[in-house]
């Protein structure tokens, strides 16, 4: 059996279920259906050549994190608010020592010395150097190389095979099917065609509409430019915050992308005076450090537009008075990924549950040069109350183990009282750049099956889509916005790796027996039993940033996550100035019926891709604007009923 990567897609939700029939003892751990876009089948690897298995071992009680999680954050349950210490998850969800065991004695009993054999600190992985030859008696599969466009190789396999009793110690085993490996540049700072988040035009990022040449300040102007009083308008946010030193509001960024300070002061000077002179902490993780690096070689709105974005509308919308960490991630050579972050905000992520597969995530020091060279950032970072991201990858990007233990993690934030956003995405049903499913899991702009982000389809983060003030309506209308229609559509959908969690049933299954998409079910996940995103929208369309010394009109989820970041970070504010503590995972809670109408409902719009119009925004939640808009009068009222 060859074993390479490709994007792994189950349209049925049958992601559990993975073995095939079995070979001899083994079941099928993990499989691709076809070679990434980009690569070819080079030939049959060396059976004497090395490979580095990494085997990352199952996670104790982790079937249980969402019952942990909503014990914390519905507003029912007894618990609410009463968040985690990090050593109350790390021992909560340690592998355990039958887990361990289990997984070296089979090793051993393959005839691998005990010596040879390497258990990792804190018990997350078990790492052993093997022959390819040892690798695929081990897993029954084959190994081969293959090449890349840019004539890089890479190592792979279509699927490998794990003893049933095995199996279900492990998560996953690397390198085997993961096919996302990072092309490195060596210059580091061209747009790469692997998936590096942060380079120009990879992932979800901002568009604009080109510059603009007058200054714009009138409430009567929102529908053509979007500027903080606008947004101030629309969601009624008039706050002053009083507890800005126990707050902390934490947007990220991954280099080359970055913000600078000249087009802050430039935003700050017309639009949000109380930001003068002010810059964000900046904290850097495997980048440089000292004062962080945010870099300034490369400029444009491919490398400024994201960051000054983010920062410009985020501090803005918090006022000067409360700090923004600015977490810039990754440095000009290696880049980062999502996981690099989450290693350094909990460090029981990247050496005791082992979340890193090197063929996705940058590895520090820098094993090719010229980047980063001290050691890779672990549990070195205080997360925010709010940490909002506007990144994001396609979920067929990923393959199901990998995603499902990066969205533990992040269940994990929210035990711990973190509120997590991630943008929905700017194409509609389609994933990012348009692209769409093929039947064989591969992806590509004629494909006609919806193609969902992540990690907005993780179920334990706040996915947030996009809105527009519609055309000739005044802010003060009664229903100003709809969904956004204009250069970017609201990314939304349904899952194809993870389930529908409870806190969304009701809503998700009223939208699905009232509205139902008519497609057929070989386009979508039309199961009734998959994760439904977005949570939330916000404004996403003709917004006012300074990009590289001048006024640009830009649109996209990139805006919505920030600015609904602030939103929530003020609502923390008054909750800890009366000796309240944070709102932590805010799902549960925006679906219960106690927040019944605290979100301005969207009910205009839909969201194309794929050819087709996508699905239509409706009363209640739809899979275009999710619950609507924050409506932040009626939000800080009910977060402040809660204990």
């Amino acid at each position: 059996m060859r074993c390479s990567l490709a994007a792994f897609v189950t349209l049925s939700l049958a992601v559990a279920s993975l073995a095939e029939p079995t070979l001899s003892s083994h079941i099928v751990h993990e499989k691709r259906s076809a070679i990434p876009v980009g690569w070819s089948h080079t030939r049959r690897h060396e059976s004497a050549a090395t490979v580095p298995l990494r085997i990352a071992l199952k996670q104790s009680n982790i079937e249980s994190i969402d019952e942990y999680l909503y014990d914390v954050s519905h507003p029912e349950s007894a618990n609410y608010g009463k968040h985690w210490t990090a050593g109350e998850i790390s021992r909560k969800f340690s592998p355990s020592e039958e887990t361990v065991s289990t997984v070296r004695d089979w090793l051993i009993e393959n005839g691998l010395a005990s010596e040879r054999i390497r258990v990792s600190s804190t018990k997350g992985w078990i790492k052993v150097d093997v022959t390819v030859e040892e690798a695929e008696r081990l897993m029954n599969t084959e190994y081969h190389v293959y090449t890349h466009v840019s004539g890089q190789e890479h190592v792979a396999c279509e699927a490998y095979n794990l003893p049933e009793h095995i199996s279900t110690h492990v998560d996953f085993v690397i390198p085997t099917v993961h096919f996302d490996a990072k092309l490195k540049g060596r210059s580091g700072v061209e747009p790469e065609p692997a998936r590096a988040i942060g380079q120009p035009g990879v992932g979800i990022t901002p568009k604009t509409a080109g510059s603009i040449s007058q200054l714009v300040t009138e409430l009567e102007q929102c529908d053509e430019y979007i500027t903080p009083i606008c947004l101030r308008a629309l969601y009624g946010l008039v706050y002053e915050p009083v507890a800005t030193e126990k707050n902390s509001y934490g947007i990220v960024e991954y280099t080359p992308q970055a913000y600078l300070q000249s087009d802050l002061q430039m935003f700050a000077m017309n639009y949000s005076t109380d930001l003068l002179g002010k810059e964000p902490y900046m904290v850097s993780i495997d980048g440089r450090h000292v004062a962080g690096y945010a870099q300034t070689e490369y400029q444009g709105f491919g490398y400024n537009g994201e960051s000054d974005l983010d920062l410009q509308y985020g501090m803005s919308l918090v006022t000067g008075k409360q700090n923004v960490t600015l977490y810039q991630t990754g440095d000009m050579v290696e880049g980062a990924s999502f996981n690099n972050f989450l290693d350094a905000i909990d460090g029981s992520y990247c050496t005791f549950e082992g979340g890193d597969d090197y063929t996705q995530d940058a590895q520090y020091p820098d094993p090719y040069g010229g980047g980063y060279e001290g050691p890779e950032d672990c549990g070195t970072v205080t997360p925010a109350y709010v940490i909002s991201t506007s990144y994001g990858y396609n979920e067929a990007d990923l393959t199901p183990f990998y995603t499902a233990r990066q969205c533990s993690e992040y269940a994990k934030l929210g035990l711990m009282g973190v509120t997590v956003l991630y943008s929905s995405g700017d194409y509609g049903v389609a994933g990012n750049g348009g692209y769409c499913l093929n039947p064989n899991g591969t992806q590509s702009p004629t494909g006609m099956i919806f193609n969902p982000s992540f990690p907005g389809s993780c179920p334990y983060v706040t996915s947030v889509g996009a809105t527009m003030v519609k055309p000739n309506t005044s802010v003060a209308a009664i229903e100003p916005e709809m969904a956004c229609m204009e250069v970017i559509y609201s990314g939304g959908g349904f899952s194809n790796y993870f389930a529908m969690p409870s806190y969304q049933k009701t809503a998700v299954d009223y939208y699905l027996e009232n509205y139902p998409p008519n497609y057929p079910p070989t386009i979508w996940n039309s199961t009734g039993m998959s994760r439904a995103f977005p949570d939330i929208s916000a404004n996403g369309a003709n917004y006012v940033v300074a990009v590289d010394g001048q006024f640009e009109l830009v649109y996209g989820t990139s805006c919505s996550s920030p600015v609904s970041g602030a939103i929530f970070t003020m609502i923390n504010d008054a909750r800890l100035a009366v000796g309240k503590g944070p709102i932590g995972f805010i799902n549960p809670t925006i679906y219960s019926a106690d927040f019944a109408g605290a979100f301005n409902d969207i009910t205009t719009g839909s969201n194309p891709g794929c050819g087709t119009e996508g699905y239509n925004a409706t009363a209640g939640w739809d899979p275009v604007t999710g619950l609507g808009t924050p409506n932040f009068p009626m939000l800080l009222e009910r977060w402040l009923a809660l204990p």
